[in-house]
């Protein structure tokens, strides 16, 4: 048995972030993990995809620019580029990072085995303090007849895939099945999206599910709505019957349903809390009548995005160290980035979302290039930015931006939202030209300032 201050469960970004917080601090710190150090994000989601996408973004912005010639895009080329920002599986370059903080990497599958005591295949490692669960998520594959018995592609294989299959077909609307609806296109592919529901990202606004669906459209993307599977069987090739009568025969099937809570076989029960779902938390992130056991990231459910379980990891370090801090930015106020192109950035409470809420609220709208920068970037292309604002206390809670290139354009939204700043003293924070920050000041101007 060894002895630390802290034993994380899980080095994806969330439990690495908080161990090498708090080993940077002195606190002595283990981190258990049985895969990759880094997590799903590092190699079977964030990066990779942005790397597959990338290149789209790339060529549907230069053809918008008069006098430059783009060429067809080489999928060896972006395979092989994908390989390298993934660091072809192998996790070797994240371990200087966790050496500089002191952080002890203990290699197996970590479970709890009583109070703050986490047993490794014959070891055990004992937490003087506290144990932070970070275990993350994984796919959600439903219970559609034949479906799991196919095995059909994940967020993995769509990820990490050495060819682009002939046909793709998509079960799923949300954010992976749209980035790799359009990725794989880019490649290649001759890719079906199916989707149950009415419009695609149901989650966000509206025009931000028309946009993206025009742009799947045009890439040569067959979106099917309103449509669901009835069963799924495999001999060589994917069938898939669907709920219209028709049958969709793919050479690689990926089922985008989103993700559930990796918490099932990690020894809950030694510690009295019933195994499987999210292990919820307090706004301290610890499990409530548990004083030493805390949960960051994807596995306690309150916003499963990268950056957030980073943020959870920082505040969680911060509070083991004796500060007094709380959760203030997550759930609605997480901002998100889809990045297809058009992307989708939003920030806060949809329109929908906040009139649901019973706040008092009125929107404006205006062109994301609809100003003097569009003439540089996002000539031509489709894109709406959107403020929600809570009328009786004059502060945005809620902003969506789509367009070409957009992402780094909602920190402002995400700091006028978690900030609360008045649309008053936002008048004052002038946006330089030419850019189309300046779409802050049409927005202004859109709602009467």
């Amino acid at each position: 048995m060894r002895e630390f201050d802290v034993v994380v469960i899980g080095a994806g970004v969330a439990g690495e972030v908080a161990a090498g917080r708090l080993g940077e601090n002195g606190i002595s710190v283990a981190v258990v993990e049985d895969r990759l150090v880094g997590g799903e994000c590092s190699y079977f989601a964030c990066m990779p995809s942005k790397a597959l996408l990338r290149p789209v973004e790339l060529t549907n912005e230069a053809r918008r620019v008069p006098g430059v010639s783009v060429g067809p895009i080489d999928a060896a080329a972006v395979l092989a580029r994908r390989d390298e920002v993934i660091a072809g599986l192998d996790d070797t370059g994240q371990l200087p990072w966790l050496d500089a903080r002191n952080v002890v990497l203990v290699r197996g599958r970590g479970r709890l085995d009583g109070e703050r005591r986490v047993r490794v295949g014959d070891e055990v490692l004992e937490a003087r303090t506290a144990v932070i669960v970070a275990t993350g998520s994984s796919a959600l594959v439903p219970d559609i007849p034949g479906l799991r018995e196919a095995r059909p592609w994940t967020n993995i294989e769509a990820t990490t895939a050495k060819h682009a299959p002939g046909r793709l077909a998509i079960l799923g609307g949300g954010v992976v099945g749209v980035e790799m609806a359009q990725a794989w296109a880019s490649l290649g592919s001759r890719v079906t999206l199916v989707h149950r529901g009415e419009r695609l990202l149901e989650r966000e606004e509206p025009f931000a599910s028309e946009q993206v669906l025009e742009a799947l459209r045009g890439s040569g993307v067959d979106v099917r709505l309103g449509t669901s599977a009835l069963n799924v069987s495999r001999d060589g090739i994917f069938r898939v019957d669907l709920d219209d009568g028709a049958t969709l025969e793919a050479d690689e099937l990926l089922a985008a349903f989103g993700r559930h809570p990796t918490s099932d076989d990690i020894g809950l029960e030694t510690v009295g809390l019933s195994p499987g779902g999210f292990l919820r938390v307090d706004e301290t992130l610890h499990v409530p009548g548990h004083d030493w056991l805390y949960a960051v990231g994807d596995v306690n459910g309150r916003a499963l995005l990268t950056h957030m379980g980073k943020y959870q990891g920082r505040l969680v370090a911060d509070l083991i160290r004796g500060k007094d801090v709380r959760l203030r930015s997550d759930g609605a106020l997480s901002p998100r980035v889809i990045f297809t192109d058009p992307q989708v950035g939003a920030v806060g409470l949809t329109l929908e979302a906040a009139r649901r809420a019973g706040l008092g609220v009125r929107h404006v709208d205006v062109e994301t290039s609809g100003n003097a920068g569009g003439s540089f970037v996002g000539r031509g292309a489709a894109g709406t930015s959107r403020i929600v604002v809570d009328e009786r206390r004059r502060v945005i809670v809620g902003a969506t931006i789509t367009g070409a290139e957009v992402a780094e354009a909602l920190h402002a939204a995400t700091i006028a939202v978690v900030g609360e700043v008045t649309l008053d003293n936002l008048w004052h924070a002038v946006p330089s030209f030419p850019t189309r920050s300046e779409l802050w000041l049409k927005l202004l101007e859109a709602y009467g300032l």
